[in-house]
């Protein structure tokens, strides 16, 4: 049965162990910053809330189609980060369910009956996959410390005990299921390393560290963007969790272990690239406004500068509308994004994103950084000298300039800039990560034959 947001917000309150800048937090909805994401998050149970006992969110639908696909693209904007994971989680669990069945169709079939659970509570995940690592030169069976990687210490008849962390956790906090699975693939021997589960946020021995990009300062305004919408990112810690058999959706068989990584890879990478291909249009849309409040639009190396960016950014949509027309389908109708335009894609944008924000800068100027305050503008000594010299002409108001000067700074530089310039790069992993995948998804003997075709050479030489 779905909830509604007032519901969300109880649900919160179960006994889970969450921590921000050293205190424990009791109210998740009423904390000051916590309430800002469980705010969007309770509004978008509301929306589309249906009463029927037998309703599933269409949000949190299996996606079927190139249409599917491309409607929960658009929606990422409107949506909060935590449904985008949601969606994004049980996409994953889907497709890893299609890849490891015919070596274990227990286990394909138990993570298709607790995806439709998980749909009918109307509940939201969190994508556990990153581990502390330890020393990353080594494999998980060498660390100092074993448990620089999530693992099993204990079998029992009615299932395992975990013990680890892992890190960088969008949402962790506000969400009620944690998908943990293996960072990465498994070597023979590390059995115990080769684990996936589903474990409920307020489980007895998981504890949720927090940081949050929120603003911290008394009047908002400057920060019109991220005082709106920011989301916590969660260092959780598995301290000896017990997770129940049915839980389980592998445990041992490390030859299969990277089957999860890959998967999730693959919807984060999707994600990102449909977050990047809204945040390039904003981008160019931030430098003509600006161009225009400045009146420089008409000179000549700002209009190159924008069509440089309007390149960068046709090029990220092109990518996302490719990956989603040559979708593939797993063997149960789902339907994934194809992997070749969806690396190269999030490749590409990450690769440029200095570059976008660079030339928005370069475009707009210094007062994105020293614009005077909203406070200031309404100050009665000096609130109208400041509208009078931030105009440009009589057509740009200075007051429209200055919170367009505190916009840009914010979405690119300020509390949402910071903490989007390191989420676009590593969302999905770093770009090598992407440069792999592109690599091994790209038909280079085809290209290699058209080479050979070209220079009239046969392909026997």
């Amino acid at each position: 049965m779905m909830m509604t947001g007032e519901q969300y917000k109880q649900s919160l309150n179960d006994g889970r162990r969450v921590f921000i800048e050293g205190a424990l937090v009791t109210d998740m909805a009423n904390h000051p910053i916590f309430k800002v994401p469980v705010e969007v998050s309770a509004k978008l149970y509301d929306r589309g809330y249906d009463p029927n006992p037998d309703a599933v969110r269409a949000t949190t639908r299996v996606l079927r189609s190139a249409e599917d696909l491309r409607h929960h693209a658009t929606k990422l904007e409107e949506d909060d980060i935590l449904l985008e994971v949601t969606s994004a989680s049980m996409m994953t669990l889907l497709t890893a369910a299609g890849r490891i069945e015919s070596a274990l169709p227990e286990n394909a079939a138990r993570i298709r009956a607790w995806v439709k659970d998980a749909q009918a509570r109307d509940v939201r995940i969190a994508q556990c996959i990153t581990d502390g690592k330890g020393d990353r030169s080594r494999k998980p069976s060498q660390q100092d410390d074993p448990d620089a990687y999530v693992h099993v210490v204990e079998r029992r008849p009615d299932g395992v005990v975990i013990r680890g962390a892992k890190l960088h956790i969008t949402a962790a906090s506000i969400a009620h299921e944690l998908m943990t699975i293996p960072t990465k693939s498994m070597k023979a021997g590390e059995d115990e390393y080769s684990i996936a589960c589903m474990v409920p946020v307020n489980a007895p021995g998981v504890r949720i560290v927090d940081v949050d990009y929120a603003p911290r300062h008394v009047d908002q305004r400057r920060f019109p963007i991220s005082s709106r919408k920011h989301t916590p990112d969660s260092f959780v810690i598995f301290d000896d969790v017990f997770v129940p058999n049915e839980r389980i959706f592998l445990d041992g068989h490390p030859e299969l272990a990277a089957v999860f990584a890959h998967s999730l890879g693959l919807w984060e990478r999707i994600g990102g690239l449909a977050a990047m291909a809204n945040g390039y249009d904003k981008m160019v849309g931030f430098a003509q406004l600006v161009a225009e409040a400045n009146g420089l639009d008409k000179i000549a190396h700002i209009k190159e500068k924008i069509s440089t960016m309007i390149i960068n950014a046709t090029i990220v949509r092109a990518c996302l509308d490719a990956a989603i027309d040559k979708c593939g389908y797993s063997s149960d109708g789902s339907a994934f994004p194809d992997e070749l335009y969806t690396n190269a894609g999030k490749y590409f944008g990450a690769y440029n994103f200095n570059t976008m924000v660079r030339d928005l800068h370069d475009i707009a100027g210094g007062s994105i950084q020293t614009a005077p305050s909203v406070a200031d503008l309404e100050n009665e000594e000096v609130g109208h000298l400041i509208r009078k010299y931030m105009g440009t002409k009589q057509s740009v108001d200075g007051s429209y300039r200055t919170k367009l000067f505190h916009a840009i700074y914010d979405f690119t530089a300020g509390a949402n800039g910071s903490w989007w310039s390191i989420a676009m790069l590593q969302s999905g992993g770093g770009l090598y990560a992407q440069r792999i995948v592109t690599r091994g998804r790209y038909d280079i003997e085809a290209a290699k034959n058209r080479a050979l075709e070209a220079a009239h050479l046969s392909p026997e030489l």
